[in-house]
């Protein structure tokens, strides 16, 4: 059975720890491969390697860093049916779900291309007589991402070609359940030309993971995952001084006005909170429609769309949902699905049902679009972020309760509002306490030249990622103050210097 292993100065590098885990194919449920589990020994091996290739990377002329990146972009434009396909066989989502990953994470190699316009600092003439002022970005040195199963392509991509634009190096640490699309991103990058060093794999566990956030030489920490462990990171690694973004979880309600077209408010539900199986941190896994007509009208047009999902493998014709990525996943979709209905709320469609009769699939983590109605604050399935395709309808009687039910939630990474009218929609955008907003539009991702972040529960530390955000995280100001000999004699200043 073939062992994914690490990736350091742009070679793989078997593991030497003797631990491993199974990786698994979760639309046949049949494990295919290992992954190698890193020592510390393993992780400071990798710091090292980034630490030795920083002073000649963060010198290298903003544009040729820049070059690298725009050939690596050319190969994952070429190739992204690859890199689609590996993410598929590991994680489950649908091929075509996957190219829309890869192309997301391309913007941001995209961004990261104008790193010498990025990057240029400010210039003051004669802020005091005869003396000038000039700041500069500079790069930190080594910095970490942990990244997610649910994104094993994007996710990195929205920190390191931003972070070796600044001249950083770089080692990740990417989910052990889907480790092959980042060793696939790792050789293309060498091939483009990245040097030794510079952009470095520790497949790994929590062994990993306190490695580097313990780690002296580790300047710097991005994360994405669960809020819990959001946390953990944030604290952890600031304790540590390093700096740390950590965006956690969520819990991101759609609301839909009277106004609202609802054909178009239906359709928007359907790819926000079944695409990828609900495996998305901006899913939408709550509807909340103004009013009971409202809710009524909503949920007569859902049902047969959620009945009539294509469920099956990625390389089935038309799949519109793939599978969970574990099997222990969809016991936990399945249990709190259990729970709604033990606290009273209706499950109008019952993803619990759906069997996959493909052959070869029989064993596969499927599970069916769930519509769950008559959900209340008071239950699990309201309080915590399911992680699967499962809509929870909560009703509300006017405008001004649904705001209220989305500032009361823990979590504040998206939301939207599908609404005809300017006003409404212009209140929500300005009043509602979260991150990113989306009117008529379900998930409001930020494009790359924007920065993606939200507030509350769901981000722990002070810069959103990518965009001119993670210019300013991944860099350090320096400013310098000039003053040139002029041949005049200058006395001593024992007062506090004014430069006036």
């Amino acid at each position: 059975m073939t062992e994914l292993a690490h990736f350091i100065n742009n070679a793989l590098v078997a593991g030497t720890s003797g631990r491993n885990q199974p990786v698994f194919n979760p639309a046949t449920g049949e494990s295919e491969k290992t992954v190698a589990l890193a020592s510390a020994d393993e992780v400071n091996t990798a710091v090292a390697a980034a630490k030795a290739a920083w002073p000649a990377w963060s010198k290298t002329p903003a544009l040729r860093r820049a070059r690298i990146l725009d050939r690596f972009k050319s190969i994952l434009w070429e190739r992204a049916d690859e890199l689609a396909r590996a993410i598929s066989c590991e994680h489950g989502k649908t091929h075509d779900d996957a190219l829309g990953e890869v192309t997301r994470g391309l913007e941001v190699v995209e961004f990261a291309t104008g790193a010498p316009h990025l990057l240029k600092g400010e210039f003051s003439e004669n802020v005091g007589t005869g003396v000038d002022s000039q700041s500069i970005r500079q790069s930190l040195g080594v910095v970490a991402g942990i990244t997610p199963f649910n994104f094993p392509a994007m996710v990195p991509m929205w920190m390191f070609p931003v972070a070796l634009a600044c001249g950083n190096t770089f080692v990740l640490k990417p989910s052990e359940r889907d480790p092959s699309a980042p060793l696939l991103i790792a050789k293309w990058l060498a091939e483009a030309g990245l040097p030794e060093g510079v952009f470095n794999i520790v497949q790994g566990d929590k062994e990993a993971v306190d490695t580097l956030l313990h780690h002296p030489d580790v300047k710097a920490v991005s994360f994405v995952g669960s809020t819990p462990i959001a946390q953990y990171i944030y604290e952890t690694g600031t304790a540590q001084g390093k700096r740390v973004q950590a965006l956690g979880g969520a819990k991101n309600h759609m609301v839909i006005m009277p106004d609202a077209d609802l054909d178009m408010a239906a359709s928007a539900l359907m790819g926000a909170a079944f695409g990828s199986a609900g495996e998305r941190c901006m899913a939408i896994s709550v509807a909340v429609p103004v009013t009971d007509a409202v809710a009524d009208a909503l949920i007569d047009k859902l049902i047969p769309k959620i009945e009539a999902l294509k469920i099956g493998p990625s390389d089935m014709k038309g799949a519109e949902m793939g599978p969970l990525v574990t099997s222990q996943h969809l016991d936990k979709v399945h249990g709190y699905i259990n729970s709604g209905e033990a606290d009273g709320a209706k499950i109008v469609v019952d993803g619990r049902n759906f069997k996959q009769d493909k052959q070869g699939c029989e064993n596969g983590y499927f599970i069916g679009g769930t519509l769950i109605d008559n959900v209340t604050t008071d239950m699990k399935i309201w309080k915590e972020e399911i992680f699967g395709p499962v809509l929870s309808v909560v009703r509300r009687k006017s405008y001004d309760e649904a705001v209220e039910l989305i500032q009361s939630c823990q979590y504040a990474n998206g939301t939207a509002i599908f609404t005809r009218d300017g006003d409404t929609a212009r209140a929500f955008s300005q009043d509602i306490e979260v991150g990113m907003v989306g009117v008529n539009v379900p998930i409001p991702v930020p494009m790359a030249f924007h920065s993606f972040g939200g507030w509350k529960a769901s981000i722990f530390g002070d810069h959103a990622m990518h965009g001119m955000e993670g210019i300013r995280f991944y860099t350090r100001i320096k400013t310098t103050t000039l003053r040139w000999p002029t041949g005049q004699r200058s006395d001593p200043e024992f007062v506090m210097p004014t430069l006036g």
